[in-house]
């Protein structure tokens, strides 16, 4: 019955937002994810903690305006998302200015697949979405949600305009066979993994991360290309496509590591840009986190 409210919920809000013009939706979003920050004192903590360790040497006023700043953030990418679901193809492509996208077909041109990675970062749903629409050929990998309503519900946003969705059980498969085809795989970066992870720097702090990225790329050659895509005044997008990242040198004693480590310090160079676009309030540095309870 929960999954069904929910469902009815989202899908309440979808039809609203539908009448809006995409800056109304923008704006109605960021007030609510103002209205979250003052009723979600869980994750509001966990996101001053976050933003402390993150930037200590600023002020703690700045640091609570960064905060807000993320959650209004928030509030607007789902509307923004649940109207821009609703675009034709060719609305979407109206809607965004992109940028690097010759480095995609530089890319496609060595026939050994691409593999985009991004964080929580920006507006990366939309990225993924208006990136099928330009007849790239590229799979999600992503997670289940655990509503299944609302499940459905996503993954038909997500694959309306070609693309597909790799799920994480027994995705390396399927990973393979995408890039023996010459298709792109996108990739998040900064969830906190239990399993398959190593630990690399992000904001001077060692954080677990998924060594899949790189050990695919090592294993197979396909190019690896931070995607970022960033908002723009009149609810218009800038999607970026970066310099790709080179592999570490052949004689690297840990090649994963490093690859990830690169990866990693491209996401932070964004979000120390943007830093109201990054999910601060999702537990990046868990067992730093525990530790410090531990000790207190």
């Amino acid at each position: 019955m929960r999954h069904r409210l929910e469902y009815l919920l989202v899908r309440v809000i979808a039809a609203s937002v539908s009448v809006l013009p995409m800056p109304a939706a923008r704006a109605v979003g960021a007030g609510l994810g103002r209205l979250v920050y003052y009723v979600d004192a869980s994750h509001r903590r966990i996101a001053l903690e976050n933003l402390a360790a993150a930037f200590p040497g600023r002020p703690v006023a700045e640091r609570g305006a960064l905060a807000r700043a993320m959650f209004a953030h928030f509030g607007s990418l789902l509307l923004e998302l649940l109207k821009f679901g609703g675009y034709s193809p060719e609305q979407m492509l109206a809607a965004v200015d992109i940028e690097g996208e010759e480095r995609v077909r530089l890319a496609q041109q060595q026939g050994k697949g691409i593999l985009f990675f991004t964080g929580h970062f920006g507006y990366w749903e939309i990225q993924a979405i208006v990136h099928a629409a330009r007849g790239y050929p590229t799979s999600v990998l992503a997670r289940p949600l655990d509503n299944p309503y609302l499940h459905r519900w996503l993954e038909r946003i997500r694959t309306r305009t070609g693309g597909s969705v790799i799920y994480r059980q027994g995705a390396v498969r399927r990973m393979l066979r995408e890039l023996a085809s010459n298709h792109g795989i996108a990739v998040l970066i900064d969830q906190h993994l239990h399993s398959d992870a190593i630990y690399v720097d992000f904001f001077q702090r060692p954080a677990a991360t998924t060594s899949a990225l790189a050990a695919l790329a090592l294993r197979t050659g396909a190019a690896v290309i931070p995607v970022f895509a960033l908002p723009l005044p009149g609810g218009r997008y800038r999607l970026i496509y970066e310099h790709p990242v080179e592999p570490p040198p052949a004689d690297d004693p840990d090649p994963i590591r490093s690859f990830t480590q690169r990866c990693t310090d491209v996401l932070e160079m964004y979000v120390r840009r943007h830093p109201e676009q990054w999910l601060w309030m999702h537990r990046r540095w868990r067992e730093i986190d525990e530790e410090s309870v531990l000790q207190k």
